[in-house]
């Protein structure tokens, strides 16, 4: 399996999953000539596709769904596509070589899904833009080779932004992103001795800065006395491709 996080954060999201026969795309933001331009660097065809899956119809997260609409394309959400595969919460389905599970997430746009990759060899765990994780689906998390995992905000930095209190509310609320403390809790708690890669993605740019996201996590990994010195841990950019390959 090899994972390319192409862009990831409020301003665009879009990650390429391949394996050795299939190859799909989650999520379709940013602009045209950057996320062409991306696919073109990892050397994907966008016409050799097989598949588009969305999380969800927020505009960072489909808003090159036009150019994307010659493939199927699977979600929970309602989109005005041609070739819409519709899916709910913790249905499995095939594409190619890669099983597929769909993880519901409350996030403030309806019917918000996170994906969990299998090709019979790896698995990858995919989760943004939900403010919390639903219990009763977190046993589908567990055990992944690599997880690319929402880090949104540090809840200091946020509360000092200049956002309305409206808009803090709403991202602190169950229906709106994770921080860096939930996210290490929850990684933490779902990784195993087989895990290689952890990205932290959708770092707000206002109320987050890499370096403290990962602080947290690695404290967090210490507090609970988890080795990580056989994980490869990122924090993806806005722009900027993060790969995994294993």
């Amino acid at each position: 399996m090899k994972v390319d996080l192409l862009c990831s954060g409020s301003k665009g999201n879009s990650c390429l999953v391949r394996t050795q026969r299939s190859s799909i795309v989650i999520d379709c933001g940013s602009t045209k000539k950057y996320l062409m331009a991306s696919l073109q660097s990892v050397s994907q065809d966008i016409q050799t596709l097989d598949a588009l899956l969305v999380t969800h119809s927020h505009k960072d997260h489909i808003s090159q769904l036009k150019h994307f609409e010659h493939l199927p394309i699977y979600s929970y959400c309602d989109l005005d596509v041609q070739d819409h595969r519709c899916i709910k919460p913790l249905d499995r389905f095939i594409i190619g070589d890669m099983q597929i599970t769909v993880i519901g997430l409350s996030h403030d746009a309806p019917n918000t899904v996170g994906y969990v990759i299998e090709d019979g060899c790896q698995k990858l765990v995919y989760i943004t833009d939900t403010g919390y994780l639903p219990n009763h689906e977190k046993a589908y998390l567990e055990n992944a080779d690599h997880y690319i995992f929402e880090s949104n905000h540090d809840m200091e930095m946020l509360m000092h932004t200049a956002r309305p209190m409206f808009v803090k509310q709403r991202i602190l609320s169950d229906s709106g992103h994770l921080s860096n403390e939930d996210a290490s809790h929850n990684i933490t708690s779902l990784i195993n001795t087989k895990t290689k890669n952890i990205v932290l993605a959708h770092l707000s740019q206002e109320a987050n800065v890499p370096e403290l996201a990962l602080d947290v996590l690695n404290d967090t990994f210490l507090k609970k006395d988890l080795r990580s010195s056989n994980i490869r841990i990122q924090a993806a950019p806005q722009f900027g491709i993060v790969s995994i390959e294993d």
